[in-house]
């Protein structure tokens, strides 16, 4: 009878125990596992902040990021599966190497800053919604331009708009810019920029200068700047020749006149947010 009562228990138990062990992958990590984690995630190039074992907001940044590049769930949350596919994954690639620049993924929403050794540095990003909206009494769209941009327009600090206020503006094209925001969900939300978390706002403006090679690109739509790279006239008169016609954007025509690139605190033109 007593062995009989033992089988039955051993039975009801058997998929508890089960599911507390699935569980148990799903909990929160250490302190110690956390560190790791923020370790391993830095060392492929995640923006992970500090490396102190605290699951802060930079740490969940550089989690999405990771999360969004290898195709996971993007849940934002630390586990012990993920801490286990962060030891097994290799380093976000640029789609262009061989040269400093800035690419931005929408497919994947996420921003890399590539260095001239191809060493990456990947933060997540919301961008536009490609929603219409409302602007000043027009109908837009929230659309994200795709194709090969020069930050021509940096802002210090914040910045207002009649669609909200941008931190540390890096203009591309027009109202366009790649900026902090204290909004930057896990999916397109924005009415055409590219929102960056706010920790890490004001370094990537440090590490963009004006003439920066910015890509923008989905699977269907990519364009190389790799002529500009090879001959800087090229880029050099594209530049300019935004600066002299600061329009919404630039072509590979070039014009003489040209004027100095703003680094101000106004904004003569509309800032999408």
């Amino acid at each position: 009878m007593r062995l009989l009562l033992t089988v039955c228990i051993l039975l009801i138990s058997g998929p508890s125990i089960a599911s507390a062990q699935a569980s148990d992958k799903q909990t929160f990590l250490t302190r110690a596992q956390t560190r790791e984690a923020e370790r391993l995630l830095s060392n492929l190039g995640y923006w992970t902040g500090a490396v102190d074992g605290l699951f802060d907001p930079a740490t969940r940044s550089a989690l999405i990021a990771f999360q969004k590049w290898e195709g996971r769930p993007v849940t934002g949350r630390l586990t012990l599966d993920e801490l286990e596919a962060i030891r097994t994954s290799a380093s976000p690639k640029a789609r262009e190497p061989g040269y400093a620049h800035v690419e931005v993924d929408l497919d994947r929403q996420i921003l890399m800053l590539v260095n001239d050794q191809d060493e990456v540095r990947v933060l997540p990003v919301s961008t536009g919604t490609g929603k219409p909206f409302v602007e000043e009494g027009e109908k837009s769209i929230a659309y994200t331009p795709r194709g090969r941009f020069l930050v021509y327009r940096k802002g210090v600090g914040w910045e207002k708009g009649p669609l909200g206020s941008v931190y540390y503006p890096n203009d591309i094209s027009g109202g366009i810019s790649i900026h902090g925001s204290g909004n930057v969900p896990l999916e397109p939300a924005s009415h055409g920029c590219i929102r960056i978390p706010m920790f890490a706002a004001r370094e990537v403006s440090r590490l963009m200068p004006a003439g920066t090679i910015v890509l923008v690109y989905d699977k269907v739509s990519f364009v190389s700047a790799m002529d500009w790279v090879k001959h800087p006239k090229l880029k050099e008169a594209a530049l300019l020749n935004i600066a002299a016609t600061d329009d919404h954007g630039f072509t590979d025509t070039t014009k003489t006149k040209s004027k100095p690139l703003a680094r101000s605190k106004a904004r003569s033109k509309i800032i999408r947010a």
